[in-house]
């Protein structure tokens, strides 16, 4: 039986298809949606138009005299050589804990699972104030690496741990079969089908290496990021500042050409009818003690001794150091500034999941894609742009809330835009087709069906942003309004007098309210392994 959706009494909510079903009809039109989608990615490249224009702005001359001088070269030596050393350490701490996690008979494997991820809740520059706290000597390039390696390997672990549980050991049991022993199938198996997760967390931890502020300056690392923020503070965005983000922004842009450059075009699926076989341990016999006693050393290294001095500053400052006056304004506001902006950010992530997941094309990916390459910018860089937008530009929303918030969204906008796509993906827009069906208006089937099934997701996102927040430290310093006491800048402002006591209540307050990122991060990569 066929309905004539032109009769009375019917709505004709879309087009009809050839097999005669229902074009979906997005709630606000594929006008609409695709408009939105394409301010926010032209709002999204203002740090990147910021630098091309102060670099045109300098003039020829004056930028090849300020980039190629002996300072950025120190600077750039410094740069490079902390992340050649550093991401290697994090591939092989992070692949090889992930290995023997989910590969080997590790006793007390899911809680070496949990404790792996756990640094990740430290924030570098807490990790460098507990460090500094331990061996006040502390300074340079190998402090650096120390400090880098212990706060971002989690990067690689989590991503490579869940890969490993994602292959299919079917593959590794053939290999063995075949003759290659352990190691042979370690390398000439598995470690090929790591290629992308690793090369991925590489990635992250480059990035972060470029970004980072506080615990570089705590040891007194020059780095470009430390570098322009004594610029600014001297000269307050002064070209020669300028000049060395343009430097580091072109250092971020090589690193994701490499990444992508690095995936390869090999597909690492399973493909054919039938269930994946069960994963074999492999037996460490008498390895057990070594493994257990390395895995042991790396967590407390990364995160037992960042907790112990916490938890000894906060003993040696006594009560005085939990004055309400004090931390309870940071803590609310710091609460307030990442509900908002997380807030703030699943909205405008929204057009962009949807047209990426409803509407795919070239032009999505494009719009998509602008907005990776943002987020991937340092925080100083981002918020040196909307510091020179609004003085030049609209002075009177210099240092507000509004530009505080928009930088963040832009700094962390791929965490609600990865969540989102999810989300859309498990909410099949046939549902809201057979809703329209049934006379729903697009925006009623929009609102009780694709929202609801895509809230969890978008909770999801929402957290991670809030917290990501919650750490931030140099995109706050340059832009908060004369007043704002986050966590993070009190922590800083604290740490920076040497009132060490004084910083260990904001310390522990970000740890507490990082953990839980953590966990999520943990959590949603074992759903995406299947376990």
């Amino acid at each position: 039986m066929t309905t004539d959706l032109s009769a009375p009494g019917t709505t004709d909510t879309g087009s009809t298809t050839a097999g005669g079903g229902k074009r979906l009809r997005p709630p606000f039109g594929v006008s609409a949606v695709s408009l939105l989608a394409v301010l926010i990615a032209l709002f999204s490249l203002v740090p990147l138009g910021y630098v091309a224009y102060m670099t045109v702005a300098t003039g020829w001359d004056t930028a090849v005299e300020l980039i190629f001088r002996p300072r950025v070269g120190e600077l750039l030596l410094n740069t490079v050589m902390l992340t050649v050393i550093t991401v290697p350490l994090c591939l092989v701490l992070g692949a090889g804990g992930a290995w023997l996690v989910e590969r080997t008979t590790l006793r007390g494997h899911r809680w070496w699972a949990v404790a792996l991820a756990a640094p990740l809740a430290i924030p570098a520059f807490v990790n460098s104030y507990s460090w500094v706290s331990a061996v006040p000597s502390l300074e340079g390039i190998w402090s650096g690496v120390l400090i880098a390696t212990l706060s971002y390997f989690p990067l690689v672990y989590i991503p490579a741990a869940a890969a490993l549980g994602r292959l299919d050991p079917a593959i590794e049991q053939s290999a063995a079969s075949l003759g290659l022993g352990s190691w042979a199938v370690f390398f000439r198996v598995v470690l090929p089908q790591l290629r992308i997760a690793l090369t991925g967390g590489a990635l992250l931890v480059s990035l972060h290496l470029l970004a980072e502020y506080g615990a570089f300056a705590m040891i007194r690392f020059d780095t470009f990021t430390t570098a322009i923020m004594v610029q600014f503070q001297s000269t307050f965005n002064g070209t020669a500042g300028n000049m060395l983000a343009s430097v580091l922004v072109f250092l971020c842009l090589i690193l994701l050409l490499a990444e992508v450059k690095s995936r390869g075009t090999a597909r690492y699926a399973r493909i054919g009818s039938g269930a994946p076989a069960k994963a074999t341990r492999l037996p460490l016999r008498h390895y057990q003690l070594p493994a257990q006693l390395s895995l042991a050393a790396v967590t407390v290294l990364a995160f037992g001794v960042p907790v112990w001095f916490v938890l000894r500053w906060l003993i040696a400052g006594g009560s005085e150091v939990w004055a309400a006056d004090e931390f309870l304004p940071a803590l609310l506001q710091t609460l307030m500034y990442g509900a908002v902006g997380a807030a703030v950010t699943i909205v405008v992530a929204f057009p962009m999941a949807y047209l990426a997941v409803r509407r795919p094309s070239g032009f999505s990916k494009l719009l998509e894609l602008s907005n990776y390459v943002t987020s991937s910018l340092p925080g100083i860089v981002v918020g040196l742009a909307f510091v020179t937008v609004t003085i030049r530009a609209v002075p009177g929303i210099y240092q507000t809330a509004g530009v505080l918030v928009a930088a963040y969204v832009l700094l962390f906008l791929p965490r609600a835009l990865v969540n989102l796509r999810s989300g859309l993906a498990q909410a099949p827009k046939e549902l809201d087709e057979a809703a329209q069906s049934l006379g729903k208006a697009p925006l009623t089937s929009f609102v009780r069906v694709t929202l609801r099934l895509t809230a969890p997701a978008a909770a999801g996102g929402a957290a991670l942003v809030f917290l990501a927040i919650v750490n931030e430290l140099t995109a706050t310093l340059l832009l908060s309004p004369n007043g704002t006491r986050t966590l993070a800048t009190e922590f800083w402002s604290k740490s920076s007098e040497i009132d060490y006591s004084g910083a260990a209540p904001y310390a522990l307050l970000m740890i507490l309210l990082s953990a839980p990122m953590t966990y999520l991060l943990f959590q949603q990569s074992k759903k995406v392994a299947g376990q």
